[in-house]
């Protein structure tokens, strides 16, 4: 009889531990989620992933043909002060170079509303060209660098993934014209936008990489990842990468 009523009292106080862990694991919840918002796809605060090895895969069919790439939690100077910063890299290396930049397209890839894909190679192809692809577009890439209006010096290389619904029309065919950067036409369209910085990167230039940013052999570089939101709607995806 004594065994039992043991037995019962042990049981019971296992109940009663159980019961103050799952009101200890609801308060803790409830708690989160009075201090953390609910995030929705598509809202200001929601967490956006950015894949950079289905970015690379829109131009590379093996990555190190651009470079080798190895996340770090900091960037030596002066590249903390080129990429670690929530603006626009083209306002960013105009104020650090002290110059205007333009941009070159390199190339570009643009999925056509019926499916169809349309490569566009030639950085000196027309505009009136660029602008008859890009009234069919749904989805654009581009591989661009940007280079100093008076010195030509290339300080940047960037690819870039858009999604042409998330501007408005006059932007969109402004971009697609690959006459003037993409952050100095968000801006001058006065888009409503927020620039968030991914990844930091420390990047190994491959053949391809070193050709475009015109780097020494050996030279390391460093890069990151970024998303700019139009109109609070997920909108461009970035590699950006300086010297």
């Amino acid at each position: 009889m004594m065994d039992v009523l043991v037995e019962e009292l042990r049981s019971l106080a296992r109940r009663a531990t159980m019961t103050e862990k799952a009101m200890s694991t609801a308060e803790t919840q409830a708690a989160q989620s009075q201090s953390d918002p609910p995030q929705t796809d598509g809202a200001p605060n929601a967490r956006y992933e950015i894949n950079i090895g289905s970015l690379l895969a829109e131009f590379y069919a093996s990555t190190s043909t651009l470079a080798a790439f190895e996340e770090v939690e900091q960037c030596p100077p002066p590249f903390d002060q080129l990429l670690d910063h929530h603006s626009h890299m083209t306002v960013t290396v105009e104020a650090f170079h002290k110059d205007e930049v333009d941009v070159v397209v390199h190339r570009s890839r643009s999925v056509l509303d019926d499916g169809e894909s349309v490569w566009q190679n030639d950085p000196l192809m027309k505009t009136d060209a660029r602008l008859a692809i890009a009234e069919r577009t749904v989805t654009y890439t581009r591989e661009i660098t940007l280079v100093t209006h008076h010195t030509g010096k290339v300080v940047q290389y960037g690819l870039v993934r858009l999604d042409p619904s998330a501007l408005g029309r006059d932007v969109w065919m402004e971009i697609a014209s690959g006459e003037i950067p993409l952050g100095r036409v968000l801006i001058k369209h006065n888009v409503l936008r927020s620039v968030e910085r991914y990844q930091l990167w420390k990047v190994t230039p491959g053949v391809a990489l070193s050709s475009l940013l015109q780097t020494e052999p050996g030279e390391i570089v460093y890069g990151r990842t970024a998303l700019i939101r139009c109109n609070d709607q997920p909108a461009i995806e970035l590699i950006e990468i300086v010297k």
